[in-house]
């Protein structure tokens, strides 16, 4: 069973969701570049923690979270009803593919997406459907994105290094408006191999080269990453937490 999980400003209760609160949605929450977006949409949203993440870190706009697992779906309504952003969060128990016919648009887009594209599901349909594409596969994802961003709005994502490699090759084949703008390796420790990505998509308002990013088939042979962003992000060091992830997740966390 998943457990409840309390930041600083919010608490996210998990009810009967699949998934607990993770590291990986925390760093995407707190990475995502939504400081300037008016209107923010959270796909697969869980819990609501990215929802509410974001409404913590732009006290102006609008956020729209999107659901399709019941029981996740009801955790996420009551955890933003909670939240002391409560009237900026609205919650829709609904799929993407039929969300996306409103044909509402966004300056940003959040998601931790389903991954694990291929083996055994799990037996519990609500882990399958959190972890497994097998309700949104990442091709469907990226079409998505284009149909709902605003021209110049972003997209982020957080996925594991593999997964998030070969979300950046399908990318590269689609030939979709959208251009790889930051990817971050995630490490637990320095000695440690990367594994987890974070990347951030932006649209054009017509298809571009092939972003800089891509021209060689490891993204992380490039040296050159968006003004201000890291290349690398390392979580532990041999005092404890890295003071990049403190200086990242320091509104959050606690402890920090």
């Amino acid at each position: 069973m998943a457990k409840d999980f309390t930041f600083k400003k919010f608490h996210i209760n998990a009810f009967q969701c699949g998934m607990p609160v993770s590291t990986d949605a925390i760093l995407l929450g707190a990475w995502a570049a939504i400081e300037k977006s008016q209107s923010i949409l959270d796909i697969g949203c869980g819990t609501g923690v990215l929802a509410i993440m974001c409404a913590q870190r732009n006290l102006k706009a609008n956020i729209d979270a999107v659901e399709i697992e019941q029981n996740a779906f009801n955790a996420a309504q009551q955890n933003c009803t909670n939240s002391p952003w409560s009237n900026r969060l609205n919650v829709h128990h609904i799929g993407i593919e039929v969300f996306v016919k409103k044909k509402l648009t966004f300056d940003a887009i959040i998601c931790n997406p389903p991954y694990f594209n291929s083996g055994e599901t799990s037996n519990n349909l609500q882990r399958a459907i959190a972890r497994h594409s097998i309700a949104l596969t990442h091709q469907n994802l990226l079409h998505y994105c284009v149909q709902l961003l605003n021209v110049k709005g972003n997209a982020s994502f957080v996925l594991p290094k593999v997964e998030g490699q070969a979300f950046i090759n399908l990318l590269l084949q689609l030939n979709l408006p959208l251009q790889l703008t930051r990817v971050i390796d995630v490490k637990t420790t320095v000695n440690k191999v990367a594994n987890r990505v974070l990347i951030e998509l932006t649209k054009h308002s017509e298809y571009t080269e092939k972003s800089e990013y891509t021209e060689k088939s490891e993204y992380t042979e490039k040296s050159e990453y968006a003004e201000n962003s890291y290349q690398q992000l390392i979580i532990h060091d041999g005092e404890g937490y890295s003071q990049d992830f403190i200086a990242l997740t320091k509104d959050f966390y606690l402890k920090m």
